[in-house]
């Protein structure tokens, strides 16, 4: 299993007149999670696009168990419990807040797409590589 931790404070202008986090600015935090989670295996989506594999979201889950507020110090978890075999990744994120609560977690499925053929392809090799080690022994 790979995963990769990153903080996001919650600022002012991602919040409601309430204060709490805005619930559809969840998902811009489970990106951030997933393209520092990418950074930190020295890769990048621009490096994938670049070799011409896109990775569009095909499906994203969020379960709101507690609330965010303005100025919360968020810990965005992020994993990735399978080796992708075929043409979808897995993204698992936990969102906990200051003081170790799980505030959200989810899943999003993102698909592996050939920019020039426009269709589904499997998982790019310069990906694989980086997520083989921490899948095998």
């Amino acid at each position: 299993m790979y995963e990769y931790s990153t903080q996001i404070r919650v600022r002012y202008g991602e919040t409601d007149q309430m204060g709490y986090l805005y619930y559809g600015n969840y998902a811009l935090y489970y990106e951030v999670g997933r393209t520092d989670a990418i950074r930190n295996l020295g890769l990048t989506y621009k490096a994938m696009e670049e070799a011409g594999v896109a990775l569009p979201v095909a499906e994203c889950n969020l379960q709101y168990l507690r609330p965010a507020f303005y100025d919360d110090l968020l810990l965005v978890k992020t994993s990735i419990r399978t080796l992708p075999e075929d043409s979808f990744i897995e993204f698992h994120t936990e969102i906990y807040n200051e003081k170790n609560k799980l505030i959200n977690k989810g899943l999003t499925r993102l698909v592996f797409y050939d920019i020039a053929a426009k269709k589904k392809t499997l998982i790019p090799e310069i990906l694989l590589d980086k997520l083989k080690p921490y899948f095998h022994s």
